[in-house]
């Protein structure tokens, strides 16, 4: 939905079925985001497409509890099939840290009430998303329902094993094709069945696209690049993924049921 695919966005969608994509799912990072992505979901029906519904963390510094609201209120939508994109980002701005944390703890609690999928932002934060993550699904009277993706995983490997305990998948994007960034290595130790695919479109494009802009046809070179990791088939990475995703979204059916 953002302007960067406004010139082409009916051929990239083409690019991408040609590409194998049959189902594409659209972060969101505040309201307005979240109303873009459903009114493409309306648009478009071929290949699938899906939206979340959250406050980015660094949208949550000028948030109020009436934008949350506001973002609970979408989850009664069928289109809707995550929490996401929520988290902690540490990175920019260290002046907020509690109220990203309250935030997070939000999402989390919305996450496990509307037994959706909760996908995570971290970046320089691993060990308080890790820590809220366990103080919350303790506090709960549905853990079970504490589940989702860590978004472009780049490690470490303590993490992923903290993630994965928890129930959580590890989303791997482009930067498994990049050279040195560990993510190869990383990918190469972890079972298929705790990862998922992902572009971070329009960012983090893979070789030989990097720097570029991003889109979901290039998620087939991400599961190249994982198969390269683990010495299996492509075939393999993309049939393991594609069921995890299934299985984690539950996307609705035609009636707007969820599967």
């Amino acid at each position: 939905y953002l302007d960067r695919f406004a010139p082409d966005r009916e051929a990239m969608l083409r690019r991408a079925l040609e590409a194998g994509v049959g189902t594409i799912v659209m972060p969101a990072i505040d309201i307005p985001s979240v109303h873009q992505a459903l009114e493409l979901c309306n648009r478009y029906k071929s290949p699938r497409l899906f939206a979340m519904a959250a406050l980015h963390p660094s949208e949550t510094k000028d948030a109020d509890e009436a934008d949350m609201d506001r973002i609970e209120q979408f989850f009664r939508h069928p289109r809707i099939v995550a929490v996401g994109e929520s988290g902690l980002d540490y990175y920019w701005d260290r002046s907020f840290d509690e109220r990203q944390q309250e935030f997070l703890r939000r999402h989390i609690r919305v996450a496990i009430r509307t037994d959706l999928p909760l996908i995570l932002h971290n970046r320089e934060a691993g060990p308080d998303l890790i820590r809220i993550l366990n103080e919350e699904r303790e506090a709960s009277r549905r853990p079970e329902r504490l589940r989702g993706i860590f978004h472009c995983f780049g490690g470490p490997a303590e993490l992923a094993e903290e993630a994965i305990g928890l129930g959580f998948m590890l989303g791997i994007g482009g930067t498994v094709t990049f050279k040195n960034s560990g993510v190869a290595e990383l990918v190469r130790s972890i079972d298929l069945k705790h990862i998922v695919l992902e572009t971070d479109a329009p960012f983090l494009a893979p070789v030989p696209h990097r720097g570029k802009r991003n889109e979901p046809a290039y998620v087939r070179l991400v599961a190249e690049g994982v198969a390269r990791a683990k010495e299996v088939s492509v075939e393999e990475v993309i049939t393991a993924t594609t069921r995890n995703a299934e299985h984690l979204f539950c996307f609705p059916d035609t009636d707007g049921d969820r599967a």
